[in-house]
Order: C-alpha cells, then sequence, then structure tokens
C-alpha cells in the first residue's frame, strides 16, 4: 500500500525519477489520491498519481542537496574572484593615494514562494556582499504585498521567484491557466510597475520560474523573465541576474546577451529587454 504523505521526498516512477519532489500536498479526486509536488533543488512544481510516486532514499537526497549546495559555493567563488579583480569591494569604502571611493551596488528586494531557496538566496547575495532583502512569500500571495514591501524596502531590483510548471507539457503555451504559478508571477509584476509608476523608482525586475509564461511576464513589464523554452530553469539563474545588475553600472545597459553564459541553459531558460545596471560610485 502506497502511504506517500505531505513531506515525503519522492520520484516519480513513470519519469525514471528524474527529478527529486517534495510533497507539498495530498488532495483526493474522482480519480484517486493525488500529490501537489515541488522540486527539490528545481524551481519546479508538478502533480502525480500517488501510485506513480516512491520513496527516495535518504542517501540520494543527502548527495542531492550537497551537490546543490558545491553548486553554489563554486558560482560564489566564481563571483568572488571577480569582483577581486575589478579592484572594488561591493558595498564599502575603497582608498588608494589620490582618492576615497564609495562603491553602492543596487539594492534587492527577492520574494521567494520556497522557503529553503529563500536561505540559500540570502546566503548567496550575503556572501558577496550585495544589499539583499530576502522574503519567502508563497506564489499566490505576492501580489498581495508587493506594493508594500516596495514602499517599505525601496529596492532598485526586484526578483520575483518560486515555483511554477506547465500542467499540460507540449501545448497550450498561450493558456494562462496552463501554468501553475504564472499568473500570480504576472500580477505582482503589474503591481510592482504600477508602484514604479508611483515612485518614479525605475525597477529591473525579474520573474519567473521553471516553465514559466515567458511572454506574459515580459509584456506584464518585467525585464528579465523564464522560460522562453519552457524547460527547467536552474536556481541560480534569478539570483545570477539580480547580481550583475547589482554590480554594473548605472550608464551601462545590461542585455541577455552579457548574462546567458552565466545561465545554466542560456537564452532557452532565461530572457528579456535587457536593463541599466544600478551601481554608482560616490
Amino acid at each position: 500500500m502506497n502511504d506517500i504523505k505531505k513531506g515525503d521526498i519522492v520520484g516519480r516512477k513513470s519519469y525514471g525519477m528524474d527529478i527529486i519532489f517534495i510533497v507539498k500536498r495530498v488532495i483526493q479526486t474522482n480519480k484517486g489520491k493525488v500529490a501537489i509536488l515541488r522540486g527539490l533543488v528545481e524551481r519546479v512544481e508538478a502533480d502525480s498519481d500517488i501510485e506513480d510516486l516512491e520513496a527516495v532514499s535518504k542517501e540520494k537526497v543527502k548527495k542531492c542537496l550537497k551537490e546543490l549546495d558545491n553548486k553554489v559555493n563554486k558560482k560564489i567563488k566564481e563571483c568572488q574572484d571577480i569582483h577581486e579583480n575589478k579592484n572594488y569591494k561591493i558595498g564599502i569604502l575603497t582608498k588608494n593615494t589620490r582618492t576615497t571611493e564609495k562603491i553602492l551596488t543596487g539594492k534587492i528586494l527577492h520574494l521567494d514562494g520556497d522557503k529553503k531557496y529563500s536561505e540559500k538566496s540570502f546566503r548567496y547575495y550575503k556572501k558577496l556582499g550585495l544589499n539583499a532583502i530576502v522574503k519567502n512569500i508563497p506564489e499566490y500571495k505576492q501580489p498581495k504585498v508587493v506594493y508594500s514591501l516596495l514602499k517599505v524596502y525601496n529596492p532598485d531590483i526586484l526578483v520575483i521567484t518560486g515555483h511554477d510548471g506547465m500542467i499540460k507539457r507540449g501545448t497550450g503555451y498561450n493558456d494562462l491557466y496552463n501554468y501553475r504559478n504564472s499568473r500570480h508571477f504576472i500580477e505582482t509584476v503589474k503591481e510592482a510597475r504600477r508602484y514604479d509608476k508611483d515612485s518614479k523608482k525605475n525597477l529591473v525586475i525579474f520573474a519567473g520560474a521553471c516553465q514559466s509564461y515567458f511572454e506574459a511576464l515580459i509584456s506584464a513589464g518585467a525585464n528579465f523573465a523564464s522560460s522562453p523554452a519552457r524547460i527547467l530553469i536552474d536556481f541560480l539563474d534569478p539570483l545570477v541576474v539580480a547580481e550583475k545588475v547589482a554590480v554594473t553600472e548605472k550608464y551601462k545597459y545590461i542585455t541577455i546577451d552579457d548574462i546567458a553564459r552565466e545561465l545554466r541553459d542560456g537564452k532557452k531558460g532565461v530572457s528579456g529587454i535587457g536593463a541599466n545596471g544600478k551601481m554608482t560610485k560616490e
């Protein structure tokens, strides 16, 4: 008897256990029990018949999480090396014989529907010395709170992410309701642009997660979004975009071509219209 329950870590047998999921909840349908799933290390949401699920061993979960941590740490080290080679320290005074210069990187507000991802994202930003506030807010609540959070924190860059996914793969690309959370991300972008109009802030916005409705997110006002090819994006992709905007001088315009090589799947996973950087010097 299959006794899969909320909180279990599982894989889908029919997909060859290719993605490790956490069971978000189990619901009863006319056809039996269905589990709503969230990726352990992927920003994807899916559902599955309980009978198609199999528990994943603790050893495999531990290995998967360690690989994610190693990847994050490697990316942090790469970014730190780049910043060091540019001969400035983010967010603090730098001195030489002639000048005292203060580098102010762009301020980031990051809304994430996943608690563990929120914690990892905050660690990433902190290790790089970036000025970032990370809030764990479920995707459906993000449109309701983003305006007030923007007023409180007054960021330069807004990241709107969490989990997403197409309900029916390979069809219904233009059907908003064929996406699990894209409509919430879209409404959040619109609310952010409403704030932008009131504040004249000129926010740079990244929005989306795995398989998100890219075209609608861009139309709503995002500068960068996922996922043009409706693929799974990497956990780090939104963070990489935010970091690049934050440490680029405000007179420089960043295009997706400037960032794509640092994203796992390049422009298939993330694209957009670009934006000016948000770093200033005093």
